[in-house]
């Protein structure tokens, strides 16, 4: 199995919620003016939410480069979620992560919420809410706890798949075309071969792979 940021990869064996029992989301951010004269509560962003993931994960000692952040959104440049598209049907989020103090990588799922961005403010809580109980002194708790985690083996978080979108550099296009994809791994393709000079082969493997990848989700579109 092969984690990749988009599309969503829901983990193995987690129950789904249906979409008729999925609630709307309370997260969000407060605003405030400069002068302090007034304060508004506003429905929390992709980016404010992945941000809020992030830094949950980081006070844990993930690094970015040990996390993957799966959803149905299409990405930016970076690997992360955009936030200039409309609500996929799929609304889950799944976070998996290499934890520093456990050989064992873990994951973590929620798709409780009818947007994408509530479900990840609802990762960053849950996290947020089990790191309390490493601070009231349940270490060996907290631990048993992100046990149930682990689901999946170590190559696949070490070894951290690049989206296509990403690897043909068309992160650019929200729905990219045939010709796109095609254009995008000649300009490439002639950079990387093996046969040129400052060719890379395992580059090249990489963009094979990705305009395949490419095409059969256009094909299926």
């Amino acid at each position: 199995m092969t984690i990749t940021a988009f599309p969503l990869c829901w983990p193995p064996g987690w129950k789904r919620t249906a979409a008729e029992r999925r609630a709307f989301g309370k997260f969000g951010t407060t605003k405030q003016s400069k002068a302090g004269s007034w304060r508004s509560v506003q429905s929390i962003t992709i980016a404010e939410a992945t941000q809020r993931l992030r830094a949950e994960l980081e006070r844990m000692g993930v690094r970015d480069d040990d996390l993957v952040l799966s959803t149905n959104l299409r990405l930016r440049l970076d690997g992360l979620p955009r936030s200039d598209q409309a609500q996929p049907a799929d609304p889950g989020a799944a976070v998996y992560w290499a934890d520093p103090w456990s050989v064992a990588p873990r994951c973590m799922a929620i798709d409780r919420y009818t947007k994408v961005e509530q479900n990840i403010a609802a990762l960053a809580a849950t996290i947020e809410a089990m790191r309390s109980i490493e601070r009231h002194g349940g270490a060996v708790v907290l631990e048993r706890a992100f046990t149930g985690f682990a689901a999946l083996p170590p190559p696949i978080v070490a070894g951290m798949k690049r989206d296509w979108q990403l690897v043909l550099e068309l992160g650019d296009l929200l729905l990219p075309t045939e010709d796109d994809v095609r254009r995008a791994y000649q300009r490439l393709a002639s950079r990387y071969h093996p046969d040129r000079a400052g060719g890379d082969p395992v580059r090249m493997a990489e963009l094979n792979a990705a305009r395949d990848e490419a095409l059969k989700w256009i094909q299926k579109r």
